[in-house]
């Protein structure tokens, strides 16, 4: 059964910084990508970061340039999103999905998708 399980939300103040993780397991056919999204509400679901797991390319919305950072570990389907300098606008759920072609911003062609972490980013 595929799995993704997104975990490090919470609450920071402005300025300040979390990491989230999201770890996929359960594939018969590996995933070629695997994004991050939120959505604060009501918000579209936004994409902001996506990974490539077989060349390490990245995506990054123009909102999280310069501030966030999404990457891999080691073990398969693990990925991170390093965020810092967040504002209150980065308020929202945090969600992290998967497909099987390369990475896209829109929410449409991820096949799998985490139950969402909350970031709160408040003074």
């Amino acid at each position: 059964q595929v799995q993704l399980v997104e975990s490090g939300g919470g609450s920071v103040q402005p300025g300040g910084s979390l990491r989230l993780s999201c770890a996929a397991s359960g594939f018969t056919l590996d995933p070629d990508a695997i994004g991050w999204f939120r959505q604060a509400p009501g918000k579209e679901r936004e994409g902001l970061s996506c990974i490539s797991l077989s060349d390490g390319s990245t995506y990054y919305a123009d909102s999280v340039k310069g501030r966030f950072t999404i990457s891999r570990a080691n073990a398969k389907n693990t990925v991170y999103l390093q965020m810092n300098s967040l504002k209150p606008e980065d308020t929202a759920v945090y969600y992290c999905a998967s497909r099987r072609s390369y990475c896209s911003r829109y929410p449409n062609g991820y096949n799998y998708w985490g139950q969402g972490t909350q970031v709160t980013v408040s003074s």
